[in-house]
Parts: structure tokens; C-alpha cells; sequence
């Protein structure tokens, strides 16, 4: 890890420029704060995800509750989520405890999945609105029970993938709700993904306390950094153009998914 005179300086930057770059762009903190802390700083892959998944918790409460005072969160669509991602997460949890952490093969599992949760994410930040009109429609025909239990899939897809990698609450989740429930206004659709992303990374993040992969201090860094931040990026939203952002986010995800697992 970087020399701690140094990570005094750089963790808190990091987590602000990661604050920003979210609070700009709604794109989900994980997909570029753990690819921060494995390339960038040399923390472990258990430790980085476990760190940020309650970094991403604690920011997202934040969010949830301005959501909620604004009356931007459908907790149907939340509860739907949930029904699926809160039992594969406590699953998800329960098979790397069976494995050793710090041991080869969960490295190797942690950078694969979050390479490619990050290729899947740039996918879903450039062509979100491609998707969206392409298969909207299509999904729009589907009988509410359908779309109840599809709702339920995306739940438990995330409640696999977010614990091993901590990406996927944010481009994933927003994308698959957009996709499914095209007639809702996208101000709800972000709060109740947020929403959503609450229990899912705090149950995650609380697991991988209790298998040990928790950095204490290098959390308490990134948020000292990340909530001025957001606050910052969420003012500067509407002054940016968006769509250069995302592109050039997308392209920064591309490279560091390439890098971990190639």
C-alpha cells in the first residue's frame, strides 16, 4: 500500500474526486472506487471491496433520504429488489467465507468479476438509451407478474455480483430498471435504485466485516473525502455536459476492467 504520510493526502482526495465524478453523474461509487484502491493504492481485492461496499452504504443513506423527502423512491420496485438480492448476498457471503481471502483463487475471483462488472458497466453507460428504445417496448408488453419476477432476477444478479465486486448497484441497476419499468419517471427510477443500493451493500459490507476485510481508517479517509464531494458534483450536475462525462467514464472503466483481468 502507498506510504501513510502520503494515503493521509490521497485517500481523501480520491474519495472526493469519486464523490464528485457520482454526485455528477449518478454512476454507482464502486465501479470507480475499488479500481482506485486495488491498481492505484495496492489494497487487497477482498479488502477494497469490503471497504467500499460500506462506503457506498453510507454515502447512499444520504441519498435515500433526500429521495424520500421528495417522494422519488418507489418502494414496491425497492421491496421487489430486495426479495432477490438480500438472501443471494447473505449466499454470496456465506461461500467466501468457506474460502481464504487472502489466498490466490478469491483474488483471482474478486478482479475477474469486478473486470467484467466494470466492461458491463461502460456498456450500460454508453448505450443505456440504445437498450432502453431498443427492448423498452418489448418489456412494456410483459404481464405485471412477469415483470415482478424479472425484477426479482436483477435483484439476485446484484446480490451475487456487488459482494464479490462491489460494482453493479449503480449502471447495472439503473439500467434493468429503466428496462422494466419504462413508464416510471426517471427521478424514481434513480431513487429507488439508491434506495435499493442501501440494504444490498450495507448487509455486503457488514459480511465482509465480519470476515475481516473492513479497512477502518482507509474508510473513514474516503468518506472525510467523498461527502464534500458529492455535495460539490450533485451542484455541478446540471453545468457539465453529461454525455462527455459518461463517455469518458465509460472509457476509464474500460481500461481498469482491462487491466484487472487481463
Amino acid at each position: 500500500m502507498v506510504g501513510s504520510h502520503v494515503a493521509g493526502f490521497l485517500y481523501p482526495l480520491s474519495g472526493f474526486i469519486v464523490g464528485m465524478l457520482v454526485g455528477m453523474t449518478g454512476v454507482g461509487g464502486g465501479s470507480l472506487m475499488t479500481p482506485v484502491l486495488i491498481l492505484l493504492f495496492g489494497v487487497s481485492p477482498a479488502s477494497a471491496v469490503g471497504t467500499d461496499l460500506l462506503y457506498a452504504a453510507i454515502t447512499k443513506m444520504a441519498g435515500t433520504t433526500i429521495h424520500g423527502f421528495t417522494g422519488t423512491i418507489d418502494w414496491r420496485v425497492v421491496g421487489r429488489l430486495a426479495a432477490g438480492s438480500v438472501p443471494m448476498t447473505a449466499f454470496t457471503l456465506f461461500a467466501l467465507s468457506r474460502l481464504n481471502l487472502g489466498g490466490f483463487a478469491v483474488h483471482h475471483l474478486i478482479t475477474t468479476v469486478l473486470g467484467f462488472a466494470l466492461f458491463a458497466s461502460a456498456f450500460a453507460l454508453i448505450f443505456r438509451s440504445r437498450i432502453v428504445s431498443r427492448y423498452g417496448q418489448l418489456v412494456a408488453g410483459l404481464d405485471p407478474k412477469r415483470i415482478r419476477w424479472l425484477t426479482i432476477a436483477t435483484g439476485g444478479m446484484l446480490g451475487i455480483v456487488v459482494p464479490i465486486s462491489s460494482v453493479g448497484a449503480g449502471a447495472l441497476g439503473t439500467t434493468a430498471l429503466l428496462l422494466l419499468y419504462p413508464r416510471l419517471p426517471t427521478a424514481r427510477i434513480v431513487g429507488s435504485d439508491i434506495a435499493h443500493a442501501v440494504p444490498l451493500t450495507l448487509l455486503a459490507g457488514l459480511g465482509h466485516w465480519m470476515l475481516g476485510s473492513i479497512h477502518w481508517n482507509l474508510l473513514i479517509a474516503l468518506l472525510i473525502g467523498s461527502l464534500p464531494g458529492i455535495v460539490l458534483g450533485s451542484y455541478l450536475a446540471s453545468r457539465v455536459p453529461e454525455a462527455a462525462l459518461r463517455f469518458i467514464l465509460a472509457a476509464t472503466l474500460v481500461v481498469a476492467g482491462g487491466r484487472l483481468v487481463f
